[in-house]
């Protein structure tokens, strides 16, 4: 019998430690295999001549635009796309190349930003559970349109306008004081409009879902662990999108983004639960504004 009962609790264990071996083990995998299709069917991009004259000034910009994007987005569950495509739309980069090189850097910051908030206990797996599967289905569907249908100049304007939206309600969140609590209904819908504007308009992901969740009262640490958890999941299909229709474009973008956002990764999952969230959001909600409203004043 005693035989018998330790057997069940070494099975139990060795479940339990598969199952926490797996939020490590899945996002590591997908980005193996993409890396390993891109090196194979890119590689003539990255000879030396290339790398060394895409390693500039620029390049350096980008990757500071990747630290601050992937602070904001871990500590506020929010803000990684709003405020590094704001940047680069505000350096005269092109809304597909943009969006493109936010979301196949995002698979990457965001499988971090995942490692590290599971390390530290930040992730309701049930409600990331509940965002990741309509989440996919709308940043899909957002991708194809824009990379494949959607003309990015002409729609340049009406992202930047997008972006002074969601730098509102950015803003607004944080200055409101009484939050009543209640439960959030028809997360897939939710989920399904957030993955969707976050593709199309280059970010929208935490602002749309971290902040009604956080406005009908759920734990913050918790809602923003699980929300950047599932994030990795709608950044995935939505850059891989993007690469199926539009390949690579802006290599010096994505890979500058992709090593600022990991070096913040877990920086910013230590911080969650340290930084007063408040002015925080306000001041990323007032430089979005900025950012968006010199991109429109370039259009008028």
């Amino acid at each position: 019998m005693i035989g018998k009962l330790k057997d069940l609790n070494t099975s139990s264990q060795f479940d339990f430690n598969l199952k926490k071996a797996l939020w490590y083990i899945i996002p590591i995998m997908l980005l193996v295999i993409l890396v390993s299709i891109l090196g194979y069917n890119y590689y003539s991009l990255f000879t030396w001549q290339n790398v060394k004259s895409g390693i500039n000034f620029n390049f350096v910009i980008f990757f500071f635009i990747g630290i601050f994007a992937q602070l904001v987005d871990g500590t506020l569950g929010m803000g990684y796309g709003a405020t590094s495509t704001s940047c680069l739309l505000a350096m005269g980069v092109p809304p597909a190349i943009s969006s493109t090189a936010v979301h196949v850097s995002e698979m990457f910051t965001t499988g971090a930003s995942a490692i590290a908030h599971h390390k530290f206990g930040n992730i309701n797996k049930k409600l990331t559970k509940s965002l990741i599967i309509p989440g996919v289905l709308g940043s899909i569907l957002g991708a194809y349109l824009l990379s494949d249908v959607i003309n990015g100049d002409a729609i340049k304007p009406f992202i930047a306008m997008y972006m002074i939206c969601l730098a509102t309600i950015i803003i607004i969140k944080a200055l409101r004081k009484n939050i009543i609590k209640k439960k959030a209904k028809r997360l897939g819908i939710l989920a399904t409009f957030g993955g969707f504007m976050d593709a199309i308009g280059g970010g929208g992901w935490g602002p749309i879902v971290t902040s009604t969740l956080l406005g009908s009262g759920r734990h913050a640490k918790y809602t923003i662990g699980s929300v950047n958890a599932a994030e990795f999941a709608v950044s995935f299909a939505s850059g891989a999108t993007f690469l199926l229709f539009g390949g690579i474009v802006g290599w010096q973008i994505i890979i500058a983004l992709i090593l600022g956002g990991i070096l913040a990764a877990p920086i910013a999952a230590i911080l969650v639960n340290k930084i007063k969230r408040k002015p925080m959001m306000i001041a990323v909600g007032i430089l979005i504004i900025i950012l968006s409203t010199k991109t429109l004043y370039k259009f008028l």
